[in-house]
C-alpha cells in the first residue's frame, strides 16, 4: 500500500515546444509556484545577470536557449513532480525525443501569436505515437495574438487532436484582462508586468460579481459570454478517459513571463495528469507497482559539475522502489552494480537520495560502463522498448589544433559520443586524431567546439563535409572494396566497428544500390526505431 501511494503521488512530464515559445520561462514559473525556487531567472533578464535555473551550461545562459535536457524535481500539494525540460531547437531533437520516453505526459507550449509551429508538430507526433496525454498551454496572451477560437481550431486541424478549453482568455494582446475558469466559473484578472503599473489592483472573483464585471468592460464581457456559450454548445465534451489516451488535449491560456495563469494550470494539471504507467517490455506489460526495482538510462551527461568533471547517467525508474546502496543487474553486460550515491538533480544542484520510486528520475555516477538505453534491474533478462535512433544529416572532420592535447581530445570525443550528442566515424585511412563527426543539426557543431574548448581545454578546427546521409552495410569485403573505390561514397567505421557509408544524397545511394545490388541499411544492427 505504501509503494502504491508513493507511486501514485508521482507526476513526471516533459515540456515541449518550438523555440522561443517560452518553455524555459514556464519551467521556471512552475518551480517558483511550486516553492522550489524563490526567484525565477527570466531568460530575457541579461542585464541583471539572472539566468534560467534549469539551464546549467554556460552556453545555454549566453544564448538564452536550452541545449540539454534538465531533470528537476520538487514537491507540491502532496505530489512529487518530475519536470523534464527539453531543448526546443530542432538541432537538439535527438536528446528531446529520448527524454520523451521517460515522461508519462507532456505539456505542449504554444505561442499565442504564432500558433502551432514546425518543431511542435514533430514533438507532438512523438507523444502521439507513445499514446501519452498532452496538455496545452497557450502562452503570451498579453501580447499581440491570434484569436483564441482560431488557436483552438489550429490545434485540432494541424495536430489532429480534439481540444477542450479549461479556461478562456478575456480579450487578447493589449486588451487582455484575465482568464475565466470554466470549471469554477471564477475570473482571475490579469496583473500587468513590471513595465506598467496599475493604480488600482484588478478585482478577481465570480463572473457574476458586478465588481468583477465592471473592470472588464461591456464589450469584452459580451464577447466572453458569446464565446463561452459557443464552447458549451459546439465545443468538444471533456473526457478524462480520452485525455488519458491522448485523444483530447486540455487547453489553458496565460502568460508565463508575467506569472499569469500558471497556478491555475498547475493545479488542474496535477488533478488530470496520470501517475506512472505500465511499460512495454520483452516480458509483457510491467506494472509500476511491481515490487522489484527496474529502470533504464535515457540520458548521459558529462561535466555537469565543472569542478569534478563527472558523468551522470539519468535513470527513469519504471517499477518498484530504489533504496540507497542497492545492488542491481546491468542487463547488457549481466554485471552486478551497486548504486551507491544516486542523486536528485536540480540543474547543477545535487541531493543524495535515500529512496526513490517508479516515476522518479535519478542520476548516478558513471565510470564509462553505462550507455543510453541500458536497463538496470533486480532481475536479469528484462528489456524495455528500444530507444529511438537518429541518423545524422550533417558531417564534418574534426582536427585537433595542438597535437599535445591528443589525449584530452580523444577523451572529449569519446565522452560526448557516449552522451549521444554526436556520432563518431573513423575514416579507414585516417587515425583517431581526425574523426568524422555526424550530427542531426548544424548547431551541434557549435556546441561540440564550445564543450571541447571549455570542458577539455582543446581547440579544434571543424572542416565541414558535403555528405548528407549515412547508410550501413554488411561486413562483406567485396562490397566494402567497391564502395571504397567509388567516387560517390566514403567508407567509415562507427563506434561499434560496423561499416558505414557516407553519401552525398539519397539519389546516389539509390543509384549505387541498383547498379551494384548493394543493400543499404538506415541504422546499425540492433538499434531502436529510426526517426529519420
Amino acid at each position: 500500500m505504501e509503494l502504491k501511494l508513493e507511486i501514485n503521488a508521482r507526476k513526471t512530464f516533459a515540456i515541449i515546444s518550438h523555440p522561443d515559445a517560452g518553455k524555459t520561462t514556464l519551467t521556471e514559473k512552475l518551480l517558483l509556484f511550486g516553492g522550489a525556487i524563490h526567484e525565477a531567472g527570466s531568460v530575457k533578464a541579461r542585464k541583471a545577470e539572472r539566468y534560467a535555473t534549469s539551464d546549467w551550461m554556460d552556453l545555454e545562459r549566453q544564448r538564452g536557449i536550452s541545449i540539454t535536457s534538465s531533470a528537476l524535481q520538487f514537491k507540491y500539494q502532496g505530489y512529487v513532480i518530475n519536470i523534464l525540460d527539453t531543448p526546443g531547437h530542432q538541432d537538439f531533437s535527438e536528446d528531446t525525443y529520448r527524454t520523451l520516453t521517460a515522461a508519462d505526459s507532456a505539456v505542449m507550449l504554444i505561442d499565442a501569436a504564432k500558433g502551432v509551429e514546425t518543431q511542435t508538430k514533430k514533438l507532438f507526433q512523438v507523444c502521439r505515437q507513445r499514446g501519452i496525454p498532452i496538455f496545452t498551454f497557450i502562452n503570451k496572451c498579453d501580447r499581440n495574438a491570434k484569436d483564441p477560437l482560431d488557436l483552438m481550431d489550429e490545434v485540432e486541424k494541424v495536430l489532429g487532436v480534439e481540444s477542450y478549453a479549461m479556461n478562456w482568455p478575456i480579450g487578447m494582446g493589449p486588451d487582455f484582462k484575465g482568464i475565466y475558469d470554466r470549471q469554477t466559473e471564477q475570473v482571475e484578472r490579469f496583473v500587468e508586468g513590471s513595465s506598467k503599473f496599475s493604480a488600482k489592483p484588478p478585482v478577481s472573483g465570480a463572473l457574476s460579481d458586478p465588481k468583477v464585471q465592471e473592470g472588464i468592460g461591456d464589450s469584452l464581457l459580451t464577447q466572453l459570454f458569446e464565446e463561452i456559450e459557443l464552447l458549451d454548445m459546439a465545443g468538444n465534451a471533456f473526457s478524462q478517459e480520452r485525455v488519458d489516451r491522448g485523444e483530447v488535449t486540455p487547453v489553458f491560456f496565460g502568460s508565463a513571463l508575467n506569472n499569469f495563469g500558471v497556478p491555475n494550470f498547475l493545479n488542474s494539471f496535477l488533478e488530470l495528469a496520470p501517475a506512472p504507467q505500465p511499460r512495454s517490455t520483452n516480458l509483457g506489460h510491467l506494472n509500476p507497482e511491481t515490487p522489484s526495482f527496474s529502470g533504464y538510462i535515457f540520458k548521459i551527461q558529462a561535466n555537469m559539475n565543472a569542478q569534478h568533471r563527472d558523468r551522470i547517467a539519468f535513470i527513469r525508474i519504471c517499477t518498484g522502489r530504489y533504496e540507497r546502496g542497492m545492488n542491481v543487474i546491468h542487463t547488457r553486460s549481466h554485471r552486478r552494480l551497486r548504486l551507491a550515491q544516486p542523486q536528485q538533480l536540480f540543474a547543477q544542484e545535487r541531493t543524495i537520495l535515500d529512496e526513490a520510486f517508479a516515476g522518479d528520475i535519478i542520476g548516478v555516477h558513471d565510470s564509462g560502463l553505462l550507455r543510453i538505453g541500458d536497463v538496470l534491474t533486480e532481475k536479469d533478462g528484462l528489456q524495455f522498448e528500444a530507444m529511438p535512433f537518429f541518423s545524422p544529416e550533417n558531417f564534418a572532420r574534426i582536427n585537433i589544433a595542438n597535437a599535445l592535447k591528443r589525449k584530452q581530445f580523444i577523451k572529449g570525443i569519446q565522452e560526448l559520443q557516449e552522451e549521444g550528442a554526436i556520432h563518431v566515424f573513423r575514416d579507414l585511412n585516417v587515425g583517431v586524431e581526425a574523426p568524422i563527426i555526424g550530427v542531426v543539426g548544424q548547431l551541434q557543431f557549435e556546441v561540440l567546439e564550445y564543450r571541447l574548448r571549455e570542458e577539455y581545454g582543446v581547440q579544434v578546427d571543424i572542416q565541414h563535409l558535403p555528405f548528407e546521409i549515412v547508410r550501413w552495410v554488411k561486413s562483406d569485403p567485396k562490397t566494402v572494396k567497391l564502395l571504397t573505390e567509388s567516387s560517390m561514397s566514403t567508407v567509415v567505421m562507427d563506434k561499434d566497428e560496423n561499416y558505414a557509408v557516407l553519401l552525398l544524397d539519397e539519389w546516389k545511394a539509390n543509384w549505387l544500390s541498383d547498379r551494384y545490388e548493394i543493400e543499404f541499411f538506415m541504422q546499425p544492427e540492433g538499434k531502436g526505431i529510426s526517426l529519420d
